[in-house]
This record gives structure tokens, sequence and C-alpha cells, in this order.
């Protein structure tokens, strides 16, 4: 007989470590191994569906294993029912955490032949095998549900979770994934999380411990990645640095890369009360060139949000000092926000982030909240007051948090534009120092700065940026990733002359621009604003009145700069005293690790790359270099 195991993945060429993990521990049993040829079929989640539908019918498997996750739901559901309709002697077993426990949703009564897995895979799939070979009383398969020719829905008792995860063979060493070409895998060193967040699957779900793979296995298996020429790896351990193990590991990562090549990128998933070890971990990588940037998990400042959904962070005096070293290190970071958790009002979300900005992030990310099954939230619904409005998505089945007990529809847009300008003005840094020096001189916080520029923007959709802000508010397009890296390419990029309007008008409409220093200040954001690509610099479409454009080159700009937008910079190298007049400093947009802007690639594409630099700002922040310091006479 024969099993086909489908992955629709978001990247292209991802490997397919849930296939090969059943594939490894079903093929240890001598009756599945002798009675069983395996296949796997891993492609993108946007194949159309007729195409998956011929594919896999020319596979004639007799068993189709079906992985669902809320990215790839809805195209699941629809390739499920056409299994069904065009192969009705073919069994289908599907799994992940979108299906667990609501196999009535995805599986009429009269689809004998379709099971839903409600646990870890591993056992569950492996005794169905042995019942689809043998007597097919699938009432002895752990953990799963079914319809009966009753129409009764039965749902068996769950196996226990799998404690010794090295009772699962490596799929690497068995060959599993050999002769596949992949550019990007995910990989675990362990399962399980010790933390309760009300929201998260890992931990509150499974109510679990960490359960880890021997330590030389591991490396085995990353070994084999780097060797085949895996470009990029994310680590799916829920909290990468909590382990001392974890920093041995990184090295090994390392070594991999200095011997092979590859892969040249890590992304982590960073363990939130271990920052010193992370920082560690961090700098690992970045010396061996495969991360630059280190993730800072809060999801939430208020304290309220925190205990109604059992989460602790870092002390605010701990999360102050990371930045610091980080910053001396000259490593990027990014503050990591969910909006809106429960508990989390919209004044408290903004004055969170107005918080972060004044204690130097140097990014912050927001992803909308998304109501996971199989989560106590998702449990607590109605208590919680939690409104959902699912995506309109071709192949996703995500339903995104638009109200709680605390945030109002409004509140949730409102919130979703107060973003957008954290984005543009703070993370992109179109307003960054004079958004600073309002702050500094006590005229208007970072806060309340945010809150009138997102104000500004509600008013001025006769622009295409801010057009694009309202479509994304309106149609919930903040829920892809590739959103916040669109609005980089604007801002950065395509529509960076209209950025500089934007902000002078509303600096102009707010009467800050009369006031000392603000318009040197907004003049030096024209100029240090970096560039999202290797590009050729452009001189600013508003006129320079307080800061002379001394020299432009391809990637660089000399400048003469009054002292106190000069000071705004805080360069170990400026010179000080009540005495200093102009200063000439070149901007250097150069930067690391850029990109030139591939013309030929779509802006979806493109957006992919600038999500990411996002996360990277200090690899492309310009450079400064003091050249000359004119001193008055006494």
């Amino acid at each position: 007989m024969k099993t086909c195991l489908v992955e629709l993945t978001v990247y292209p060429n991802t490997l397919p470590l849930a296939s090969g993990y059943l594939q490894a521990y079903a093929q240890q049993d001598p009756d599945v191994a002798r009675d069983f040829d395996f296949a796997i079929h891993a492609v993108e989640v946007n194949t159309p569906l007729e195409t998956l539908v011929s594919d896999l019918l020319a596979q004639e498997a007799d068993v189709y294993g079906l992985s669902c996750y809320l990215w790839n739901m809805r195209r699941m559901k629809e390739l499920c029912d056409e299994l069904v309709r065009l192969r009705p002697d073919a069994y289908v077993i599907l799994g992940g955490p979108q299906v667990m426990h609501h196999a009535a949703e995805y599986v009429p009564p009269s689809a004998r032949n379709v099971l839903v897995c409600n646990s870890e895979g591993e056992k569950p799939f492996t005794a169905f095998l042995r019942e689809v070979a043998g007597e097919r009383n699938f009432h002895e398969v752990p953990g799963v549900s079914f319809w009966d020719d009753d129409g009764e829905l039965v749902t068996t008792p769950q196996p226990d979770r799998i404690k010794d995860l090295d009772e699962i063979p490596s799929p690497f060493a068995a060959g599993v994934f050999d002769g596949g070409e992949y550019t990007f895998a995910v990989v675990e060193t362990n399962r399980g999380c010790p933390y309760r967040c009300s929201y998260c699957y890992w931990g509150a779900a499974t109510n679990d411990k960490v359960h880890r793979w021997e330590l030389d296995r591991v490396k085995s298996d990353l070994s084999w990645i780097s060797e085949h020429g895996v470009e990029s790896i994310f680590v799916a351990d829920a909290n990468w640095g909590a382990l001392p193990r974890d920093v041995e590991l990184t090295r090994h990562l390392v070594e991999c890369k200095q011997r092979n090549g590859y892969p040249s990128m890590v992304a982590i998933q960073a363990a939130k009360n271990r920052p010193d070890r992370v920082t560690e971990i961090t700098e690992i990588l970045v010396e061996g060139g495969m991360l630059t940037s280190q993730p800072v998990s809060l999801q939430t400042t208020s304290p309220q949000a925190l205990e109604l959904v059992q989460r602790a962070n870092i002390k605010e005096s701990t999360y102050v000092e990371l930045q610091v070293k980080l910053r001396e290190k000259k490593i990027s970071s990014y503050t990591e926000l969910i909006w809106p958790l429960p508990g989390e009002t919209l004044a408290s979300y903004q004055e969170g982030i107005g918080k972060l900005c004044a204690s130097g992030a140097d990014a912050v990310v927001s992803y909308p909240q998304l109501l996971l099954r199989n989560t106590p939230m998702y449990r607590q619904q109605e208590e919680l007051g939690i409104v959902t409005v699912r995506v309109d998505d071709p192949v996703a089945e995500a339903d995104v948090v638009v109200g709680t007990k605390w945030v109002t529809r409004e509140d949730f847009q409102e919130g979703a534009w107060f973003y957008y300008a954290v984005i543009s003005i703070y993370n992109a840094r179109a307003g960054f120092y004079v958004a600073r020096l309002l702050d500094r001189q006590g005229v208007c916080s970072y806060t309340d700065f945010l809150r009138a520029a997102a104000s500004y923007f509600k008013t001025r959709t006769d622009t295409e940026t801010c057009r694009f802000f309202a479509d994304s508010v309106a149609t919930l397009g903040n829920y892809d990733i590739n959103n916040i890296g669109k609005v980089l390419h604007y801002v950065l990029h395509s529509h960076r002359g209209e950025m500089d309007v934007l902000l002078e008008g509303f600096l102009r409409e707010r009467g800050w621009l009369d006031l000392p220093g603000v318009r040197s200040a907004f003049e030096l954001d024209l100029l240090a604003r970096p560039y999202v690509y290797r590009e050729s610099v452009v001189a600013p479409s508003v006129p320079l009145t307080h800061i002379r454009l001394a020299e432009q080159d391809r990637y660089t700009f000399v400048a003469e700069l009054p002292p106190e937008a000069a000071a705004l910079l805080e360069l170990p190298d400026l010179p000080e005293g009540e005495d200093l007049g102009v200063v000439r400093l070149r901007v250097d947009h150069v930067g690391r690790r850029k990109m030139p802007y591939p013309k030929h690639r779509s802006l979806d594409y493109n957006a992919g790359y600038c999500q990411v630099m996002m996360n990277r700002m200090r690899d492309i922040v310009p450079s400064w270099t003091v050249l000359s310091a004119v001193h008055h006479a006494a």
C-alpha cells in the first residue's frame, strides 16, 4: 500500500519536517514498514487547487495524510473534499493544531474514510496505518475522531505525549529527505513549553514541560542541513536560549556554516526570561554572519493584560539594560507586541509603545492577535468578550481579534492606524529625531506624537501612502506580515518624497516647526532616513533651510548642521562646548546586507525583504562621520 504525506508551506522549497517525523516513526514498526511505501508531497500553499488534486491523484495512494495549520486550512479543506469525492476508496487523515478537536467542522458524517488526529501525531498515525492494513477498526487508534457507521462522531482516548523524543528516529539520518532540494528548514531541538500564555498553543494547550532530543542527534541533524545547502532555518523551539545547551548548539551551527557555507540565516523564538543567554547566542550568530537581530518578545506592557493571559515579562529595568547592551554591541533588536490582548486598552497599548520608543527600542513589531484553536483563550471567548473577523484569504483560516471587553472595533482600528504611524515615523525613522527632540523638551511625548501623526494620516488619504494605510485598516491587511514590509517599501523607497511632504505638513499643522530646533531636527530626519535597498541617495523633496547639503555622491551626503541638530545624533566624537557652531558631517547610506532594488520582482516579494530589514535596522541606518566643527570666538 502507499501513503502520501502532504504539506502546503508558506515558503518554497521548505523541508517537510512534520512529514519526516511521521514517516520515520511509522517505519520503525515492522508491519507498517512491510505494508506501506511512503511519499511526501510538499509544495507552496498558493499552488492552484487543480494542480494539487491532479498531482495527488497521480500518486495513487491508499492513504493521504494532510498537515493542517491556519495558514493553509482553507486550501486543505478544499483538497480533502476533492480527495474524498474523487478517491472514495482512499483514507485521509488530518492533523495539526487547526483541526484538532474540530472534526465535526471539517469532516461531514458521510466521509467515513476521513479521520482527524487530536494529539501529537506520531503515535496515532502509526496506529492508524496498522489498522488500514489490518482490521480497519479505528476505535483502536488513540487520539483520533471519526464518524462511525451509525453516524456518530467517535473520539478515542488521547495517547500520552512522547517524553523520550529519541523514540522518534531522525528523518535526516533515516534518509527521508535525501534527494530533495531545500532552501528553508524548520528544526526542533525540543518540544514543549513551561509557560502558560493563554493565547498560545505551545505551552498553555500542551500543558507540558520541555522534552529534548539527545544533543549529538541534534548536532547531526543540523550538520545534514548545512551539508545539503539549506540557506535559511527557523529554530521552532518555543524558547531558544532557555537551556544552557542552546549556546553549544548555536556554536555548532556557526561551525557548520564556516565549514560548508550554509545556512546563511537563522531565525529563533528567543527565551523571554533569559536575556543574557539570548544576547550571547545572538552575538555568536552575528559574528558568524548568520543573524543580525535579536527579538525581544514582550507581547504587551500592560500589567492587567499580562495577568489575564498568564504571562510574566522581564523587568522594565532589565529590558532597558538589554537595549543598552545591544546598542553597545551594535546588534539590532526588535520588540514584539500583540494587539489587542485581553486586558489591553487602546490607551495602554499606545502608552506602552511610547514607553518603548523612549527607552530606545530599535524597532517595535506589533502583530495582530489571532485567535488560535485549542488554546485557553479560544475556550474563554465569551468570558473575554472576544470578537473575531476571518481574513478574506483563499488559502488560510485566520481569525483576527478585532474586539474584546476592553477594546471596541473602533478602538481596534485606531490602534491599527497608530501602529502605521509607529512603522513609518519611528521604525522607518521618518520622524525619529524630531520625535526625540519634542519628547526630551517636554513639548510632546512619543505617545502623543504618534497619536497625532496617526490622526493626521487619516486626513491625508489623498496621498498613496495614507490611502494604503486606510485600505489596510479596512481590510485587515496587517494580518499579512508582508504588509509591514510594504510600508517600509513606500516610506523608504517608492514614496519617499511623498513622506517628506507628509511629515512637513504634519509638523506645520501642529505648529511645531516654529519651535526652537524643530526645523533642524526635521531636516536631520530627511537626511537620516535610511534606504532599504542599496541605491543612490536623493536630495529631500522639501527645501532645506537650516541644514546645508554641501556634497552628494552615490551613497553619501556631506551636510553642515547647526549644533542642536548634530547633538541629537549623540555621536561619541562630536565636539562639545557652548561655542560650538556649524558641524560638518558625512552621512553614509551604504549600510550592510542590503540588496539592490530588484525591479523585476513583485511588490509582495520585495515587501518580504523589507519586512526582514525592519527587524535589522542597524544594518540600514546611515553612519555619521564628523568632518569638522566650527567654534565661535569668545
